[in-house]
C-alpha cells in the first residue's frame, strides 16, 4: 500500500477540509518563542488555499487534562498563522461546540479557521475506542475530509489523527510527505558514510534507534545525559552525572554488537562538569575517564561534551554523506553548555549530502543558537514519530493513510 496523497482527495473547491496539524509550539506568557512548527504548516495551508478549499485547522497544545486550560489555548498559534498566511484566520474557542460550528460554516472558499486545542477534549487522548471514535465522529461533521499534516503524532493512536481518518476520505499533506521521504532515505540504502549523533539525557529513550541503525550505519555518535552511562558501562566513574545504571548492561551489549559489526561507537573523551546543574555553575573540563578527579569531585555534574569532543564529532559529521541527529549534546539552555550542541549544530550544515535535525530537542535547539532552518537539509518536526519510525514500529497515523 502507498500513501495517500492530497491528489487523492480530487477537487477540494468549496469543501470543508479539516488539516490536522501539529501546532505544538512553546509558549511563554502568551507568546510563541518558536514559530518553527507553524511554519512547517505552511505549504499545505497554502496548497489547500490554493484549491479552493475551506479550511478547518486542528491541532493539540500542551498536555492539558482533558479540559479547556487557557494557558494552552490554541489562539496565540492562530494570530501566528495569520501573519505567516497574510489573510485573516478565524479562531473557534472550542473544539466541537457553537463557536467552531459557528465559525465553520461563515468560511469562504480559501478561508480559514483554526478550532480550539483538541486535548480540551478528553476524547482526543482516550484509551477506550468508543470514547475516541465518539469524538473524532463529532470532529468529522466540521469537514468533508481530512488532511493528515501533524507528523509529530503519528505514531499515536488519537481521535483527530487515527479514528477521524476513518470516517472521512483522508490524505496526508506535504509535510508528513516530506518527513517519509527523508525517513526513508535515511533507512533505505542511505548515501555512505552514514553517521548518527544521539544526545538527549537518556540512554532508556533511543534503545529502539540504536538497535534498529546498528546494522545500517558506520558509526554513531554519543553525547548528552546519555553518554554518562555509556562512560560508566566502560568502567567509567561519572561522579554525579545522569546515570541509567539498570541500562548498563544492555549497553555493554551494543558496544560489544557494534564492534562484531565494524560500527564505531565514539564515546567522548572530554566532558564539561560543573558544580551543580545551574546556569551560573563554576565547572571545568576533564577528561571523560577522569570525572571525580575534577574540583568537584564526587558531587561533580557533567553538563556538555568537552572542546575535543566537540572538535572530533564536527570531523565526522563533516566527513559524512548521510547524517542523522538527534538530542542535544548537553544543557544547551545554559550559554556555559551549549558549545558541544553549537559544534554539531555548525558540522551539520556543512555537511556534502544529507543532514537531518531528527526534531524535538535537538530542533528547539538549532533555533535557540541561531541557525536558520535553511541551512541543514532537513529539520524534523517530529521527534518521537522520527524515532519510532526509524525503530521499526508501525505508526498508526500512517497506516490509516494507506502507508505501509
Amino acid at each position: 500500500m502507498t500513501l495517500r496523497t492530497l491528489e487523492s482527495l480530487g477537487s477540494l473547491e468549496g469543501k470543508r477540509v479539516i488539516v490536522r496539524c501539529d501546532l505544538n509550539v512553546p509558549l511563554r506568557d502568551g507568546v510563541i518563542t518558536d514559530d518553527g512548527r507553524v511554519r512547517a504548516s505552511l505549504p499545505t495551508l497554502n496548497a489547500l488555499i490554493n484549491a479552493g478549499a475551506r479550511v478547518v485547522v486542528c491541532s493539540h497544545l500542551g498536555r492539558p487534562a482533558g479540559e479547556p486550560d487557557a494557558q494552552y489555548s490554541l489562539e496565540p498559534v492562530a494570530q501566528r498563522l495569520s501573519e505567516l498566511l497574510g489573510k485573516p484566520v478565524a479562531f473557534a474557542r472550542d473544539t466541537v461546540g457553537e463557536s467552531a460550528q459557528s465559525a465553520v460554516s461563515e468560511l469562504d472558499n480559501g478561508g480559514v479557521v483554526v478550532i480550539e486545542n483538541l486535548r480540551f477534549n478528553p476524547g482526543e487522548t482516550a484509551k477506550d475506542d468508543a470514547t475516541r471514535q465518539a469524538f473524532a465522529s463529532e470532529l468529522a461533521q466540521l469537514g468533508d475530509a481530512l488532511v493528515s499534516d501533524g507528523f509529530g503524532v503519528v505514531h499515536r493512536k488519537q481521535a483527530s489523527v487515527y479514528d477521524l481518518a476513518e470516517l472521512l476520505p483522508s490524505a496526508a499533506g506535504l509535510l508528513i510527505a516530506a518527513e517519509l521521504d527523508v525517513l526513508d532515505r535515511l533507512t533505505e540504502n542511505p548515501e555512505r558514510p552514514y553517521t548518527v549523533v544521539l544526545g538527549g539525557s537518556k540512554v532508556s529513550d533511543k534503545l529502539g534507534v540504536i538497535s534498529h541503525l546498528l546494522p545500517r550505519v558506520d558509526r554513531i555518535l554519543v553525547g548528552g545525559g546519555m553518554l554518562f552511562t555509556f562512560l560508566a558501562a566502560q568502567g567509567h566513574a561519572v561522579a554525579s552525572s545522569l546515570l541509567e545504571k539498570d541500562q548498563l548492561d544492555t549497553v555493554r551489549g551494543y558496544l560489544a554488537e557494534a564492534a562484531e559489526r565494524g560500527v564505531e561507537i565514539v564515546v567522548p573523551t572530554d566532558v564539561v562538569v560543573a558544580a551543580s546543574f545551574a546556569a551560573d555553575a563554576a565547572h571545568e573540563v576533564v577528561a571523560a575517564d577522569a570525572i571525580e578527579q575534577s574540583s568537584f569531585g564526587a558531587s561533580g555534574i557533567g553538563l556538555d561534551i568537552g572542546p575535543d569532543t566537540a572538535a572530533t564529532f564536527a570531523e565526522a559529521i563533516r566527513g559524512s554523506k548521510t547524517v542523522f541527529w538527534n538530542g542535544p549534546m548537553g544543557v544547551f539552555e545554559f550559554p556555559a553548555f551549549a558549545a558541544g550542541t553549537r559544534a554539531v549544530a555548525q558540522a551539520l550544515t556543512e555537511v556534502d549530502g544529507l543532514g537531518v535535525v531528527g526534531g524535538g530537542d535537538s530542533a528547539a535547539a538549532v533555533r535557540q543558537l541561531g541557525f536558520a532552518d535553511d541551512r541543514f537539509g532537513h529539520i524534523s518536526t517530529g521527534g518521537g514519530a522520527s524515532l519510532e519510525f526509524l525503530e521499526g514500529k508501525k505508526l498508526p497515523g500512517l497506516e490509516v493513510l494507506g502507508w505501509a
